[in-house]
């Protein structure tokens, strides 16, 4: 059976196209028209006038929602997140990981590999390794206990799995030029992150093949007028894309136009660092095996670091539009096609063939259906 969305105001990243029409047939998109297309026999045509139709979301870094995390590693557990997700327009994630021990790490990754997936939510696309070789002094709620040097015997085993597709190091740390190395070649992206590194480490990791920065001025050493630190390396190397967490907590607005400014919309990442959390009421969770309170949706540890977010990327959205005077159509992009660049993947954009991937907003920017691969998983039109 084939889709037709009709009337919409279609998002592209080079053009917004009032009154079009969009037509699914199997999982791809077979053709984007100016003029009404015919209803074929099995199609169903949905009325979309006064909609925004853009593409599904990607969250590069989540953890976990409705009380499931990655660490808990069951099918229930993702499935769970999956079904969160789509109703807040993402179409595609990357389930991310705590540092813990490798046993718990392993079995984290071997449960995304292994779990099918879901009729009813965002698909899983690979494992993001936020660790466990950060940097302590750059922690923020990750445990402390679990940090580590790289071990080429331990992360072999990540890197020929299949399913680790980003991994967050701090590049400052011995034998992670090797690490990054090896990685690369079996098709991973490394992004620098809880670091520590100097702008000059920054540059030498993406020499080495580092394209992506993990929750931009989170976690990492800051800007200094005599000292550019992991920030300013993020900032003035072109060849890393820089993820941010837009929920007005974690990072200023005008940080983000800063940070904008700089990179450019091509080169940002809106992410969400969700943690379990997310999608319920304020109080005390367990992240990484420590105790996170929310309060008022900002999640703390015990140490009074922000432990994630409660964010969801749509709301991420509405935040760049409303507070940093990003157009919708880029802040789209951020969240979209962005993302999908960085990972390789052919998703991001509604474009014929590419995979029918799609968000329907309204006028105040909520997510009112969500498609992934031809399917409708969410419908609130």
């Amino acid at each position: 059976m084939g889709i037709i969305l009709t009337g919409g105001s279609i998002i592209t990243p080079d053009q917004v196209l009032p009154d079009h029409d969009l037509e699914i047939e199997n999982d791809v998109i077979k053709v984007i028209s100016k003029e009404r297309l015919s209803k074929q026999k099995g199609d169903f045509v949905l009325d979309v006038h006064s909609f925004w139709v853009l593409p599904g979301m990607i969250d590069l870094h989540i953890h976990g929602s409705l009380g499931s995390d990655t660490m808990d590693a069951t099918p229930e557990a993702l499935h769970t997140m999956a079904s969160y997700l789509a109703v807040h327009g993402v179409s595609a994630y990357y389930p991310t990981t705590m540092a813990g021990t490798q046993n718990a790490i392993n079995i984290a990754i071997n449960n995304v590999k292994n779990t099918s997936q879901p009729v009813n939510g965002a698909q899983h696309l690979g494992v993001h390794l936020e660790g466990p070789y950060l940097n302590t002094s750059h922690k923020g709620a990750q445990p402390a206990s679990y940090l580590r040097e790289p071990n080429p015997e331990e992360y072999s085993e990540w890197i020929n799995s299949g399913v680790v597709k980003l991994i967050t190091v701090a590049p400052e740390i011995p034998g992670m030029m090797d690490f990054i190395e090896q990685g690369i070649r079996q098709g991973i992206e490394f992004a620098v992150g809880h670091s520590n590194a100097s702008y000059e480490q920054v540059v030498e990791a993406a020499e080495h093949g580092l394209r992506q920065a993990t929750h931009t001025y989170n976690g990492m050493l800051g800007l200094h007028h005599r000292a550019p630190g992991t920030v300013g390396g993020v900032m003035m190397d072109d060849r890393i894309y820089a993820q941010v967490i837009a929920d007005g907590v974690h990072v200023h607005p005008q940080m983000i136009r800063i940070l904008l400014r700089i990179k450019g919309i091509e080169r940002v990442i809106l992410i969400s660092d969700a943690i379990r959390a997310a999608g319920l009421r304020d109080g005390d969770y367990d992240l990484g095996g420590e105790n996170v309170h929310v309060n008022n949706g900002i999640a703390r540890n015990s140490d009074g670091n922000l432990a994630g977010s409660t964010l969801t990327l749509d709301q991420a959205v509405r935040f760049v539009v409303t507070n940093c005077g990003v157009p919708l159509q880029r802040a789209i992009q951020m969240a979209t096609l962005t993302p999908a660049k960085a990972m390789g993947l052919r998703k991001g954009r509604l474009k014929e063939t590419y995979d029918a991937d799609i968000t329907v907003m309204d006028s105040d920017l909520k997510v009112r259906m969500t498609i992934i691969s031809g399917r409708i998983v969410y419908n609130k039109l």
